[in-house]
């Protein structure tokens, strides 16, 4: 009997988000402790979220601060504190990744693909059906 591998879906991780309270604080951390300068930076109104990115080698550090009080990074930061918040995987087709996180068991939070920063097309998976990570899908 041949067991039939899927077809690997994850090009690179795109991002790992830290959701603070401050953004000009923790850019001015990253700044002063890694020599680190933002190579992006944007207000996604549809999240309530502001974000700067960060560049390492072909990833991204994104720090990500609420814009208003009910976005889900005011929530997370409100249940538990600053941190880490997701991981974004760089995927080539993000629908066709959702599908298969789904059919192996994936809680979706996004239906379908939507439109992202840097005019990327992104997707949310649930953690609880992902080992306690939150996840991004995002297309370039």
């Amino acid at each position: 009997m041949t067991v039939r591998s899927p077809a690997v879906l994850l090009t690179e991780i795109d991002h790992i988000a830290i959701a603070v309270r401050d953004l000009e604080a923790a850019i001015a951390y990253y700044r002063e402790a890694f020599g680190a300068e933002v190579h992006h930076r944007e207000v996604v109104d549809s999240d309530g979220v502001e974000e700067a990115l960060i560049k390492v080698a072909d990833s991204y550090i994104q720090l990500t601060a609420a814009t208003r009080p009910d976005s889900p990074i005011a929530k997370s930061i409100e249940k538990r504190g600053e941190g880490l918040h997701h991981i974004g995987y760089r995927v080539d087709d993000c629908a066709a990744a959702l599908e298969a996180m789904v059919a192996a068991g994936a809680t979706p939070i996004d239906a379908a693909p939507r439109p992202g920063s840097r005019g990327t097309t992104v997707a949310f998976v649930h953690p609880k059906g992902s080992f306690g990570t939150l996840i991004e899908l995002v297309q370039e």
